[in-house]
């Protein structure tokens, strides 16, 4: 089922389109937070707490995937970066004498601009989310 197919099911669900609308942003929300491993979870537990549509809400998480995280969690550390005034984001690595500590390491300083960048981008893909899913529910239903 691809993507297309995913969100027509999700603006056929019988749900108001206020609560679909809301489901499938928090999903997105969730779907680009840092907690890489977790979003299912976190998904299934904000529908079951919020009682959300839970499955709107999932489709809304699995906007991160296999193909999609590399480059939404690429832009959002840039993003974070930027933000933070952070100019460059790639570590200069002795690649001749590498340890798993030095990556680590290097790799920390990541940590900042990651956390802010899939926040922000979260929440500013949330917002656009809501807004579109709304509309194209309140569409569909009006045809």
């Amino acid at each position: 089922m691809g993507l297309r197919d995913k969100l027509r099911e999700v603006i056929r669900v019988k749900d108001s389109p206020g609560k679909i609308a809301i489901s499938f942003a928090i999903g997105i929300f969730i779907g680009m937070s840092p907690f890489l491993g977790i979003h299912t979870v976190m998904g299934i537990i904000a529908a079951w707490l919020f009682k959300l549509n839970k499955f709107v809400t999932i489709i809304g998480v699995y906007i991160t995937n296999p193909w999609t995280i590399v480059p939404i969690y690429t832009f959002a550390t840039w993003l974070g970066a930027k933000l933070l005034g952070i100019d460059s984001i790639i570590p200069s690595i002795n690649w001749n004498d590498i340890k798993l500590v030095d990556i680590i390491k290097e790799m920390g300083t990541l940590l900042w601009p990651f956390v802010v960048g899939t926040t922000l981008l979260g929440l500013f893909s949330a917002i656009v989310s809501y807004i579109i899913v709304y509309q194209a529910v309140v569409r569909n239903r009006n045809d």
